[in-house]
Parts: structure tokens; C-alpha cells; sequence
């Protein structure tokens, strides 16, 4: 267990700061760029460490339904921290500022043409939240110890593709790529292990 202390906070900003993301790549340009949140607070019993998990609302264009990280596509001149920022703000209301970011993760190229950054924040203050209903349906806290089982996730093969797909167990459901696989990074992370995730792939319906 993870208790949401500073001690905590602490430890998990040095795995972020030990943490070698890959360079990023100049040759991708027809990727539109993108970032993601995993924004961590109280699993709200017990003071456990959680991260946040919404479920996108069903009347969205894209991925209507799904389970995501907080996050969208990044404004022109902005930072893929600003926009993780400002996307915990329009989604959840929690108005977080560059002091509460912890580190980023590898940056998740998806088959539908974008370039997703994950921003590892510090949530303190998660009785703030507010979803959105615009794009928001629900929100759910993800103790750190879900993520750490050892059935936590797993890996199976696709006609469509020679790269593995990754699934993440939760509660009755399977969380696909991208979102599966930077929860996948961020849990070695903690673990000190660099693990990539760049070639697990997404199943065939979030190719478009």
C-alpha cells in the first residue's frame, strides 16, 4: 500500500526523475500531439495513493464510452504538460499548476494519427473534483496496489497485427492501448523498471 502522504509524493517524483524517457522522434510529423494525465490523490479510503480514471460520456464524436486518463489534444503553442493541466481542468475541474507535476512518461504514438504525452501530477486537493458531463460520464479512483497485481494485465495476439495487444483487468472490464499501456509504464516506473511500451498495440477498434 501507497499511503497519500509526502513521503509518497516524494518517492514516486524520484522514480519519474530516474525514469530515461525515449528522445522524441522528428521524423513523425503527420501526428498530432496529445497528452494524458495520471493524476494521483486519495483512493478515498484507507488514504491510499489512487490514480483517476474517467469514462468518456457516450455522446462524444471519438471513443465515445471508453475508459481514459484524463486528457485531449494539445492547443497550438502549447506544452504537453500545459495541456495535460488545462485538460484536468475543462474534464474535472482540479486546477493544478507545473509545481505539482512529478515527471512524464514515454510519449504513445496511437493509431489514430496522435502523439500522447503522459504528465504524472500530484492531485492534492481531490475533493475538488468536478467532472464535466460534456465529457466527463464518470470518474473512478485506481488504488496503486490494483495496478500492481501480478493479474493486473496481460498480453494477446491480433490477426491484424504482429504486436502484442495489452489489457488491463478492472473490475469486470478490459481498458485497452493507449490508455492500458500508460498505466502499464507508469506501474514500472514505480517499480524502477524502464520498460517501453511504445510497440503494444491497440485493439482494432481504437484504430481509427
Amino acid at each position: 500500500m501507497r499511503p497519500f502522504d509526502d513521503a509518497t509524493r516524494r518517492n514516486i517524483a524520484d522514480a519519474c526523475a530516474a525514469f530515461a524517457r525515449l528522445p522524441e522522434e522528428e521524423a513523425q510529423p503527420a501526428l498530432k500531439r496529445a497528452a494524458v494525465a495520471v493524476a494521483l490523490t486519495a483512493a478515498g479510503e484507507g488514504d491510499e495513493t489512487a490514480l483517476l480514471l474517467t469514462m468518456r460520456a457516450s455522446h462524444l464524436r471519438a471513443h465515445r464510452g471508453q475508459w481514459a486518463l484524463p486528457g485531449g489534444r494539445c492547443d497550438a503553442g502549447e506544452t504537453p504538460v500545459e495541456a495535460a493541466l488545462r485538460e484536468l481542468d475543462e474534464e474535472l475541474g482540479l486546477r493544478l499548476t507545473g509545481a505539482d507535476v512529478l515527471g512524464t512518461l514515454d510519449d504513445y504514438p496511437t493509431r489514430s494519427g496522435y502523439l500522447i504525452t503522459p504528465v504524472v501530477v500530484w492531485a492534492a486537493e481531490s475533493a475538488a473534483i468536478r467532472p464535466n458531463p460534456d465529457e466527463v460520464a464518470s470518474v473512478h479512483r485506481i488504488a496503486l496496489a490494483t495496478i500492481e497485481r501480478d493479474d493486473a494485465f496481460d498480453f494477446i495476439a491480433i490477426p491484424e497485427s504482429a504486436r502484442r495487444v495489452i489489457r488491463f483487468h478492472h473490475q469486470m472490464s478490459l481498458i485497452h492501448a493507449p490508455t492500458a499501456a500508460l498505466i502499464y509504464q507508469f506501474r514500472e516506473v514505480l517499480a524502477g523498471r524502464p520498460t517501453r511500451v511504445t510497440e503494444l498495440e491497440q485493439p482494432v477498434f481504437a484504430w481509427k
